[in-house]
């Protein structure tokens, strides 16, 4: 079973105006992984696809999807996968990958069906493409690893860059996930945008107490959504993108847009904030 909702664009006018139940609707994703489904939110920001698949002990096969008027999902798409359940396996072209947790595939746009099995909790993320890039497994090892922060700040983080042009090549897609060490809650903070971008972000590894405050809105127009273990945020191209937890977390980032520049950003500086 396959569901799909789709977000619109959000004029940052309009976000001003916004409540907390508003500004959830449109900017906060809950409820991607259900046993047995693959969820898709179709948003209008890059036409980039956030979801999930969980198979749950049954196959789920990704392949035509409606709200995209192709033959197959990923006819001029490409796909980012993140496991971040147990061990568990992907098709895709004529191949089979095993992932393990922490594992991120890249498939190339023009794959075909593709097919989620085991025990995997698989988060998704797809952009348009307009060529075909090679289709590769990318391990925590063979990432790229950032360490970032101090304990003072309470900010030391690790990040793990793995669809990124120093990594894999992609078309636009460049995915990874941030890893907040023990005793930091900070993260993206001085925060930035990109206006060349959007992204998309996906908050795991929390306990079933424990909540991130996901900070977004214009630089001097900050808004605020709580998020829960496996929940995320749509961030527009001219929203910041920062947050601070109850406890340490992960999450995964996302982003496409004008180009795979990871440096390509505006930063703000911490008087301007608001």
């Amino acid at each position: 079973m396959t569901r799909v909702e789709t977000r619109h664009a959000i004029h940052p006018d309009q976000a001003r105006t916004m409540g907390t139940e508003e500004l959830r609707r449109h900017f906060h994703v809950a409820d991607l992984f259900a046993d047995g489904e693959i969820r898709l939110v179709y948003t209008h920001y890059d036409r980039v696809v956030v979801g999930a698949a969980v198979p749950k002990g049954n196959d789920l096969v990704l392949d035509k999807v409606e709200v995209t008027k192709t033959s197959t999902f990923l006819e001029r798409r490409e796909l980012g996968i993140v496991n971040i359940g147990d061990p568990g396996t992907v098709s895709a072209g004529g191949q089979t990958h095993e992932l393990d947790r922490g594992d991120v595939l890249y498939v190339g746009m023009g794959s075909g069906p593709v097919t989620f099995s085991g025990g995997g909790r698989y988060y998704l993320v797809s952009a348009p493409a307009h060529r075909s890039c090679p289709t590769r497994l990318i391990r925590p090892a063979d990432s790229r690893e950032v360490n970032l922060g101090e304990l003072e700040t309470s900010n030391k983080r690790t990040i793990n860059q793995f669809i990124h042009p120093e990594v894999i090549e992609s078309c636009q897609l460049t995915m990874g996930y941030t890893t907040l060490h023990g005793g930091s809650c900070w993260n993206t903070m001085p925060a930035h945008v990109h206006d060349r971008r959007m992204e998309a972000y996906l908050y795991f590894n929390l306990d079933k107490d424990q909540r991130v405050f996901h900070l977004m809105g214009e630089p001097t127009e900050t808004r605020h959504l709580v998020v829960k273990n496996e929940e995320g945020a749509i961030s527009p191209p001219w929203s910041i993108h920062a947050g601070a937890g109850t406890g340490s977390y992960s999450f995964v980032w996302a982003m496409a847009g004008e180009n795979t520049d990871f440096t390509d950003m505006d930063m703000v500086a911490m008087e301007t904030i608001r």
